[in-house]
């Protein structure tokens, strides 16, 4: 990618421009790192970039941006340029067709203002992105506040790359960011869903949640996670503390590659015990009735909030709305332990289970009995392919109704449990009962 990209600067720079790499490709290269992308940044308006690349296209004309499809990687080649004023928090007025300096100055954080001459071998630093880059810092270009009132998003992203690069925040651009945390709301929820989802699938996802609360972007965005500090527990049960530091812990508990239903899941899991706190008054007892399935309608509605897919939201809900079953699974009749086990998400939810128990009271005996049944249960498949449906029970006298349905629903209880072994036994089973015995009882009049 790099050589093409080589390439593509050398037309340029042969038709008399300016071209040089630009953003994140610079940094990544400088770090070591593969760019997963190459950006070039050039002196060529688009009409002439157009011209060299007859096949082109303008993905943002107004604001230089082309792109350049070659040896089947896309290129954004864009105009230096000057920014004009942003007047909605994300995107400037106007533009003016620059110099490379002034487009450096108009970036957000000096790592991402490098650019790099790939001909000369040469880094071209404007704004001490080099310095910051070696120092492990995120920095604003310029005046902090002028940076984040241009394109409020730039306040996530600094917490997205201090995450991501594993760097510090200067204390001048942190400060800009919790003075103006508030205003990320004027920012498109699809937007803030974007940027946080790349801080919950980072490894380091819990210094992302310590950022994202200590800056004051999580109370601007799910204003229910920092509802759960000074929520107290049970302390037999939970000896780390409140549910806010319990939360904290399950993030740490999750394995590094932790997928999105995963971790969302973890963040809402108990999102429902501030509402339902209650102390008994006869025993002292801390207790969060129905807290599950509070919790769950409230992870609905957060995460619609912040436009999630319904695959997603679906996920999240399910494992929110039955975290607290696993406290119950030894004591399963082996039929509805199956059920349980055989639902879409099973497996997220217990690695939800097994970090929930280490960031309490760290006892995973329902996680290890859990995973001898999975063992137990892997030569045959959740769900079973059922040996009797309804067409069998009705071709043998039943008709439709809550009668057919109990059988039926007995039958498959029988199969789970081992009792059948075959379609034959299971027919055999059919045959000794009565339909006409065990239909709905009629309604009265």
């Amino acid at each position: 990618m790099e050589e093409t990209a080589l390439s593509v600067v050398r037309e340029l720079r042969e038709a008399g421009h300016e071209a040089l790499f630009a953003g994140g490709c610079v940094r990544d290269r400088l770090r070591g790192v593969e760019p997963k992308d190459y950006d070039i940044a050039t002196s060529a308006h688009p009409a002439e970039i157009a011209r060299l690349f007859p096949r082109a296209e303008p993905i943002g004309a107004h604001f230089g941006v082309m792109m350049v499809r070659r040896g089947g990687h896309s290129f954004e080649i864009a105009t230096f340029r000057e920014d004009g004023a942003y007047l909605d928090g994300r995107h400037p007025s106007s533009v003016v067709f620059s110099t490379a300096e002034a487009d450096a100055r108009r970036r957000d954080f000096t790592v991402n203002g490098m650019f790099y001459d790939p001909v000369g071998e040469r880094v071209v630093d404007y704004v001490g992105g080099s310095e910051d880059l070696a120092a492990g810092r995120i920095r604003a270009i310029g005046e902090p506040r002028d940076r984040f009132r241009e394109d409020y998003l730039r306040l996530l992203r600094a917490v997205r790359f201090a995450v991501a690069l594993g760097f510090e925040i200067e204390p001048a651009t942190w400060q800009a960011i919790r003075e103006t945390a508030p205003r990320i709301v004027e920012i498109s929820p699809e937007r803030i869903r974007e940027e946080l989802d790349r801080i919950w699938l980072s490894p380091n996802r819990v210094r992302g949640f310590d950022l994202l609360v200590g800056s004051g972007l999580i109370e601007a965005v799910i204003p229910e996670i920092p509802a759960l500090r000074g929520c107290e527990q049970p302390p037999q049960f939970h000896p780390e503390g409140d549910v806010f530091v319990h939360t904290r812990l399950v993030l740490s508990h999750l394995p590094p590659d932790a997928g999105l239903p995963l971790v969302l899941a973890a963040l809402l899991h108990d999102i429902g015990k501030p509402a339902t706190f209650s102390l008994d008054p006869a025993e002292g007892r801390i207790r969060f009735h129905g807290h599950d399935k509070v919790g769950a309608e409230m992870a609905e509605s957060i995460l619609r909030r912040l436009r999630y897919s319904n695959a997603v939201v679906d996920a999240v809900v399910s494992a929110v709305g039955h975290h607290m079953q696993f406290i119950g699974v030894q004591q399963m009749r082996t039929s509805k332990l199956k059920r349980f086990m055989a639902r879409p998400g099973f497996d997220d939810e217990l690695a939800l289970h097994r970090a929930d128990c280490l960031g309490s009271n760290g006892q995973l005996g329902n996680h290890e009995f859990l995973l001898q049944k999975q063992r137990e249960f892997e030569n045959a498949p959740l769900p079973p392919q059922w040996f009797v449906n309804g067409g069998d029970l009705v071709a043998r006298g039943w008709k439709p109704g809550p009668g057919l349905g109990a059988a039926l629903a007995e039958a498959h209880d029988m199969q789970l449990e081992g009792v059948f072994a075959s379609r034959e036994e299971a027919l055999a089973w059919l045959e000794q009962r009565s339909p006409e015995t065990e239909q709905d009882p009629p309604s009265e009049a």
